[in-house]
């Protein structure tokens, strides 16, 4: 062995020694005879280091996994004997090897086992025992070799392939058969042997009887001899938990519903006599969190029962499979009203699978009735907040809550389903007795009222929020607490919870106040002070923006009394922050954002005439265009790079911010009607000359790009004069990222003035073109997957324009580029469906060949056309779907291949029977396809089915592909 580069394998080893052993390692998988070396000096115990034990199994591992069939019988023997003669010095070393170690042995040896158990090796599990026999450290080797199968036969993650799933299956059965009762006694023994003596290998074999037993017969384990020593385990502290979930995967197995249920009802009055149904009694919370499992699986095996029964007709069984279900809800409860939320969250499916059966059930017990009841009082207790939750810097334990009150969210509406009356008049009664005292109760009380109030709006669903008109009981309960929230002066309550959950109510009702609008003003005077935008907290200023935007879009008609009032009222929020002297804003520019697009619906929703409108709207975008033009200056002479970044930052925002306003209008007949095209073009005019500013270019570009992109909505037509100038700037020196964000911006345009814009399409196709074919034809790094990327979507951007110009009829914009540049652009195509493997292009070539054959390929098409699709379209459709990348099983290949298809179809419609001659007679027999199947070939092209044509292409390259 190399010694100077297993120096490297130490985790401390400086970065060259640990390539060399990188790269020794990888020379050593290739090496035919390395893995020797490493059995030799595992079986041989040449090395002390554990890192280099660890290695050697590493070569082995490979050799098994990979490289196994090409040894000789003789060398499989030698892996064999090297690995029991290593298990057997374990038995003897002073030391036991390092866990790490003992799991990569154990996976070398599952590996090996089901290699060979079906073959070579029948007797493994007898061999094995032989040499550990209950010594302590042969037994945890035993066992870990026993989990490493087990993962290896039916772990749910690995994925298989249907060759290794047929095989795992053979060896489970020919095990059952041969050797799992011998297993069973072992573990047995084990159990016997360590239980109260070594709780690390009772604990490793009670994870091993809980692994098989999905798939050994039940009956070797669920009998009295190894029930009631689990039981007696579950009374033995350090057994306790991994006894608890070995039941739980007992009970778990899949059999005969009425099996199924003695066994539950026998475990559990074993369990009960026992007295572990004394929840109140055990303070070890990890323990109940596996008991809590434990009875989750009991409950759902009844229930899956039941529902069984039900189906199969057996009323009687059934009956009583319901009333074993029925005997454990006293017990759920107590798990899921538990402080502890592990506990609580390991019950809920039984819980939740429970109120599923009384939904299915006609009429309710008063016992039934109290069950719900007692449900629902208990989400309404563990949805609330408690001391420790910090809402300033949430956690991991705050990110599980918000996690474990999704769970408690699906069990309110499962009970929303089973007695809506009740759920509301529950939540009515929490809600109206908290608010009555709000400044008195403490926040988490508060909060979880009006969650409750809010929580009720998905519960008790309605189609478009109408949650005020139709069932009149049901309106007249919201109505009455939406009134009670907005009245009770709460909005004023000092905890950011609170505060959230108001917001957040009041914007899920917003229908309320087209029924209430009295209430409006003092909503908007909430949103708009302290308790919302202007908040002490940045959280909630941050929310509040976004929800008072969508409050003003829900009620736009009910807020032309206050839009003058809320204009003012929000000036100062809309200030551009300049990046200079520290200024700290309340709101983000992400937040302000949505005060922008606020400001913007207000205008253009209310009632004014459009004069009003229009100097409505100047006033918010002039301050932008001003301080742009201030700001672009100085970015001109900032000295430094980080200085120029937060200008650069800053006039994006500015752009951003008008982009916004803008979304209130619909499409140019809007901006018209409110005389607002005027400032639009203003705005235009004035964020245009930064796209010829040489600084910070990538953040200048996109926000104009962005807001041209909105401009030819509202403004349609009247951006054309601008859109050359602002092209030409945009082309120059740019990289792969631009020219693809680009793109989009000439497809709009093509796809939107089509034959207007021909002539200036005309102008830019080539000086576009050499843009992008420079970028492509850039060198890169041979292993630089971002620039590989990069090429990849430019490619694509490329061909989606060339595919907008074609299908927008305006095929004369490359025609008219000289023969030769035509050609150049058509020869690009053919590469694109034929060259690169990414079907995305592939199908969007085609579609352009499609569309060019359909608009050039009769027989008036310009000359040479016709040359050019028998000398390179024929050949493309059929060179690409050849290709070992063209993968018939991938669902965007069978689409390009689609597109191949119309694109044959296509060829033989403009060229008719010429075409059909073309392909029997010269290209088909050039790729020696046989004659017959020529025949069959050109048969299925001239059906007038295209479909029939797509399908038969598909069949005919799976047969064409070796």
């Amino acid at each position: 062995m190399d010694e100077q580069a297993l120096l490297g394998l130490n985790p401390n080893a400086d970065s060259d020694f640990r390539q060399r052993a990188l790269a020794y390692f990888e020379q050593l998988k290739i090496s035919p005879d390395a893995w020797q070396v490493c059995a030799e000096a595992l079986a041989q115990r040449t090395y002390s280091d554990d890192h280099i034990k660890f290695f050697c199994f590493q070569v082995l591992e490979h050799q098994v996994k990979y490289k196994y069939s090409e040894l000789t019988t003789v060398q499989q023997q030698l892996i064999r004997e090297t690995l029991v003669s290593w298990l057997q010095a374990q038995m003897l070393n002073p030391q036991p090897e390092k866990t790490f170690i003992r799991n990569k042995a154990a996976q070398v040896f599952a590996l090996l086992f089901v290699t060979e158990y079906l073959t070579k090796w029948p007797k493994f599990f007898f061999d094995i025992l032989s040499v550990v026999d209950l010594n302590p450290r042969g037994v945890d080797l035993y066992l870990r070799i026993l989990m490493a199968i087990d993962s290896e036969l039916v772990d749910r993650d690995v994925v298989h392939t249907s060759e290794e799933a047929r095989r795992n299956t053979l060896i489970k059965d020919t095990m059952r058969e041969q050797c799992i009762p011998n297993l069973v006694e072992s573990w047995y023994q084990i159990l016997q042997n360590y239980q109260y003596t070594n709780s690390e290998v009772t604990c490793q074999c009670l994870e091993v009887v809980g692994a098989y037993v999905s798939w050994i017969d039940l009956s070797l384990i669920a009998n009295d001899r190894f029930i009631n020593m689990l039981l007696g385990h579950m009374s033995i502290e350090v057994l306790r938990e991994e006894a608890c979930d070995c039941l739980f995967e007992i009970v778990n197995k899949g059999m005969d519903p009425v099996d199924k249920m003695k066994l539950v009802e026998s475990l559990c009055q074993v369990l009960q006599s026992a007295g572990f149904f004394s929840i109140d009694r055990e303070e070890d919370v990890d323990f109940l969190a596996r008991f809590s499992k434990l009875v989750n699986g009991m409950g759902q095996s009844l229930i899956v029962s039941w529902t069984k029964l039900i189906k199969n007709g057996d009323i009687k069984n059934a009956q009583e499979a319901l009333q074993a279900i029925e005997t454990k809800v006293a017990l759920m409860l107590q798990l899921l009203i538990h402080e502890d939320d592990d506990i609580s969250s390991n019950i809920i499916g039984f819980c939740y699978d429970y109120l599923h059966i009384l939904k299915q059930l006609t009429v309710l017990s008063d016992q039934q009735k109290a069950n719900v009841e007692a449900i629902m009082l208990a989400v309404m207790k563990k949805l609330t907040y408690d001391e420790e939750y910090n809402f300033e810097n949430e956690g991991e334990d705050e990110a599980m809550f918000v996690e474990y009150r999704k769970q408690l969210k699906l069990l309110l509406d499962r009970l929303a389903q089973v007695s809506p009356e009740l759920l509301l008049a529950s939540v009515r009664r929490v809600f109206s007795s908290t608010l009555q005292n709000w400044q008195t109760t403490r926040f988490m009380e508060v909060e979880v009222a009006i969650r409750l109030l809010y929580m009720l709006a998905e519960a008790l669903p309605v189609s478009h929020g109408a949650h005020f008109s139709g069932d009149v009981s049901k309106a007249s309960a919201l109505q009455d607490m939406m009134r009670t929230l907005v009245t009770s002066g709460v909005s004023s309550y000092q905890h950011t919870s609170v505060t959230l959950e108001f917001f957040e109510t009041v914007v899920r009702y917003e229908k309320f106040f087209t029924v209430e609008p009295q209430h409006i003003p003092c909503v908007l005077m909430a949103f708009l002070d302290h308790r919302g935008l202007r908040h002490s907290s940045a959280k909630v200023r941050s929310r509040t923006a976004y929800l008072f935007s969508r409050f003003v879009k829900s009620l736009n008609k009910q807020m032309n009394p206050f839009i003058e009032d809320i204009l003012n009222r929000i000036q100062d929020l809309l200030e551009l922050s300049p990046p200079e002297n520290g200024y700290q804003s309340l709101l983000s520019s992400d937040d302000q954002l949505f005060i922008y697009e606020t400001a913007g619906v207000l205008i253009v929703n209310s009632e004014y005439p459009a004069e009003r409108k229009q100097a409505l709207m100047r006033n918010l975008l002039t301050p932008l265009m001003e301080k742009f033009k201030i700001l672009l200056e100085k970015l001109m002479l900032a000295p430094d790079e980080e200085r120029q970044a937060s200008l650069a930052d800053c006039l994006n925002h500015a752009v951003g911010f008008a982009s916004r306003t803008s979304k209130a209008f619909s499409n140019k007949q809007t901006v018209k009607q409110c005389g607002c095209s005027e400032v639009y073009l203003d705005c235009l005019q004035t964020f245009l000359p930064a796209l010829s500013c040489p600084l910070q270019k990538d953040v200048l570009r996109s926000g104009v790009r962005t807001f041209l992109h909105r401009m030819i909505i509202c403004l349609e037509e009247e951006v054309l004069p601008f859109i050359p100038s602002a092209s030409e700037h945009m082309l120059k020196d740019c990289e792969a990222k631009d020219l693809q964000e680009f793109i989009p911006l000439i497809n709009q345009i093509t796809a939107k003035f089509k034959i207007q814009v021909s002539p200036f399409l005309q102008q830019m196709f080539m000086p576009l073109l050499h843009a992008i074919f420079e970028v492509l034809l850039r060198p890169a790094e041979e292993n630089d997957q971002s620039a590989a990327l990069e090429k990849q979507m430019l490619r694509r951007s490329y061909f989606a324009f060339l595919q907008t110009v074609t299908g927008s009829g305006m095929s004369e914009v490359i025609a008219n580029q000289g023969a030769e540049n035509v050609e150049q652009v058509l020869v690009t195509v053919i590469q694109g469906a034929v060259e690169y493997p990414d079907p995305i292009a592939q199908k969007t070539c085609f579609i352009i060949l499609s569309k060019l054959v359909e608009l050039w390929g009769g027989k008036d098409g310009p000359v040479g056309f016709a040359d050019f699709v028998y000398k390179h379209i024929v050949p493309a459709c059929f060179l690409a779907p050849l290709k070992q990348t063209f993968d018939l099983a991938d669902a965007q290949t069978v689409l390009a291949l689609s597109e191949c298809a119309v694109t044959l179809k296509t060829i033989h419609l403009k060229r008719g029977p010429e075409c059909v001659q073309y392909l029997q007679q010269e290209y088909l027999p050039s790729l020696q396809v046989a004659p017959e199947i020529i025949q069959e070939f050109c048969q299925a092209l001239q059906q007038p089915d295209a479909k029939v044509f797509k399908n038969y292409l598909k069949v005919f390259f799976q047969r064409a592909k070796p």
